[in-house]
């Protein structure tokens, strides 16, 4: 199928047949981007495409908003490269410094200069763990039962519809 992963976003992991949802969202939990991978892939190649596809809908007059003003991700996106792209962007990043990358500073003694910034307040929001545990809440979304990428998608989609829909 045109759009469709050679791999359908299944790769094996320890507990099987596993697919990651990498995801974009907002202060409000509101859903920016999202991106299917296959269960084995690492979580930093990931980081400037799903940043890429963000698009804020826009009503007033000029372009729609791609830039935000930080960005608050784990210890699996803290590398160089990502952090030397949102420099690029003119981003703040709020990454935690891995531990390697800290004791590898502390080695270097005062030629390697000062840790990166880290806003600890921002940094608990923990606003993407929350929204994929509210997508996790239907059925379809946290057991895939579908065959297909696209189709999943699709189903995290509805999900982040239902979601947003106020109930009565």
């Amino acid at each position: 199928m045109p759009g469709e992963p050679a791999d359908h976003a299944l790769g094996r992991s320890r507990g099987g047949w596993t697919t990651k949802i990498h995801l974009a969202a907002d202060a409000n939990q509101t859903v920016l981007s999202l991106k299917l991978t296959a269960g084995q892939r690492g979580d930093s190649p990931q980081f400037a495409p799903v940043l890429e596809a963000i698009g804020v809908p826009w009503c007033g007059p000029g372009r729609a908003k791609t830039r935000p003003r930080k960005v608050l991700a784990d210890k699996a996106y803290a590398s160089r490269a990502n952090r030397a792209h949102l420099r690029r962007r003119r981003i703040q990043a709020v990454f935690p410094e891995k531990k390697d990358q800290h004791r590898n500073r502390i080695a270097k003694g005062r030629s390697d200069g000062r840790p990166p910034a880290f806003d600890r307040e921002a940094y608990k929001d923990h606003t993407v763990e929350r929204t994929i545990g509210r997508l996790k809440r239907y059925r379809a979304v946290s057991t895939r039962y579908d065959k297909l990428a696209i189709r999943y998608e699709a189903a995290i989609q509805v999900a982040i519809l239902l979601d947003r829909t106020p109930h009565a």
